[in-house]
Order: C-alpha cells, then structure tokens, then sequence
C-alpha cells in the first residue's frame, strides 16, 4: 500500500482520527487567538502529548501548574487529569498527539 495524502482541511472537525486511515495515533490541532481558551479538566487511558508551536499556555497536569510557550513540548501520562488556558491573545497553536487511534476521553469537570 503506498502513503496517504490527507488534507487536514477535509478533516471531521479539523482532527485526525487515525482508525480512520490505517494510523495508531490521533491528532488535535489546535488554534486560538484569545486569552483563557481551552479544556476543561479531563484524562485518557494513553498518554497526549503536546507540540507548541506558538503562543502561551497555563496546563494543569495532575497537581503541576506549568507555562509552556512556543518550542516546548509536553508529555501528560495515561490516566493523569489535564487541562490548559491560553494566555494573552497571541496565537496559540498546538499539535496534540493521542498515542491512540481514535479519541477516548473521560471529562472530569
């Protein structure tokens, strides 16, 4: 079988889910331009992480509180209760991979 040319503007939602195209990760992609947007508090079974490409992030991770900007990256274990704000009206812009071929999310607030 030879590559798979997806184009992310195709995407249910702007996601990728990979069962539906033969991968074993799934991706967010994720954009915002205005502080305090984000996630409520939520785990997986299977660890996310988080390419920052752009911008400021307050993410709660278990009992941590880290601010992560542009050039980081994070990595939330399975099963560790998350969320993040964006800070300031910079554009964030991140890429979170889910070590799952398909989204399964428990939200807890």
């Amino acid at each position: 079988m030879g590559v798979q040319v997806i184009e992310t503007a195709e995407l249910e939602n702007g996601n990728f889910e990979g069962y539906l195209f033969g991968s074993e990760v799934s991706v967010i992609f994720d954009r915002a331009e205005q502080d305090g947007v984000g996630p409520r508090l939520h785990r997986h079974p299977y660890a996310e992480t988080f390419i920052i490409r752009s911008g400021t992030a307050r993410f709660t991770v278990g009992d941590e509180q880290v601010v992560a900007v542009g050039g980081q990256i994070l990595v939330v274990p399975a099963m560790v209760p998350h969320k993040f704000s964006t800070i300031g009206d910079e554009l964030y812009d991140g890429v979170h991979i889910h070590e799952n071929d398909r989204f399964v999310t428990e939200w807890l607030e």
